[in-house]
């Protein structure tokens, strides 16, 4: 799987869009060119019928992604150039293009996950890690703002435990990150790989416009009284689908169903 000169790998097998911050000298550090990329990346998986699910993660085993390239900041810092603000710019959020991405999207943390490196994932829907990594938003030791990360951290776990995240700035292990719900597995960084990717498969193997429904509903129904969220119509209508037809015609004659996502 080649890379880009930024440092971003992406191939897609089976359906699984697979996807690396291929920066380990730079612990996958978040470069312009790299969030660029990311952002188009994600953009087009969410067009793209030969895509089902995205897995994510970073080269080597020391880090996920160190967040934000400080090195980079830094010297535009010196250069005096202004720095573009959260929610600004002539670009879209790559945490928001992540988290808005139509298809499921799974995170597999094989090294620390720190600042925009932990925003990354907190943006997926799904996170395995490996059993050595640590997981947390150090921003409140750099001057930094967290901008995604404060928003999205109290909804996924207690609001005190978010505080004491986002005030500490302290990073946490994998089975900590577990027991707040931050991440879903932890296992062994060698087999991390190979059970996220079979993770992935599980997912695949199910019917597409349903899951594309669940993540429609449950991101714009979550904040929602539950009337009015049991009334959203949003994402595709499996209901309607010549899927659910095949998954019920499947069913009966006891075959694997053969999805369409139409």
């Amino acid at each position: 799987m080649a890379s880009t000169p930024n440092g971003l790998a992406v191939e897609i097998v089976d359906r699984i869009a697979h996807v690396t911050l291929d920066r380990p000298e730079r612990l996958n550090a978040l470069s312009t060119g790299l969030i660029a990329e990311l952002i188009e990346a994600f953009d087009r998986f969410s067009a793209d019928d030969d895509v089902w699910a995205v897995l994510l993660t970073g080269r080597g085993e020391r880090a996920f992604s160190a967040g934000i390239d400080l090195k980079e900041m830094n010297e535009a810092d010196q250069s005096q150039r202004a720095p573009t603000l959260p929610m600004r710019g002539v670009q879209r959020n790559v945490f928001e293009v992540i988290l808005e991405c139509t298809k499921p999207v799974v995170a597999a943390l094989n090294g620390v996950a720190v600042g925009g490196g932990c925003e990354v994932a907190l943006a997926c829907d799904i996170r395995f890690a490996a059993d050595h990594v640590r997981i947390g938003l150090p921003e409140a030791k750099r001057g930094l703002g967290a901008n995604f990360g404060c928003q999205l951290l109290p909804r996924l776990i207690p609001r005190g435990i978010a505080y004491e995240l986002l005030y500490s700035g302290e990073l946490i292990s994998a089975e900590q990150a577990q027991r707040w719900g931050l991440v879903n597995r932890v296992m062994p960084a060698d087999v991390l790989m190979e059970q996220a990717t079979d993770f992935c498969r599980q997912l695949v193997a199910n019917a597409p416009l349903t899951l594309r429904r669940y993540k429609a509903m449950i991101g714009k129904g979550a904040e929602l009284p539950l009337a009015a969220a049991l009334r959203l119509h949003v994402g595709p209508n499996p209901y309607h689908s010549e899927d659910r037809a095949e998954g019920v015609a499947a069913f009966l004659e006891k075959r694997p169903p053969v999805w369409q996502a139409r």
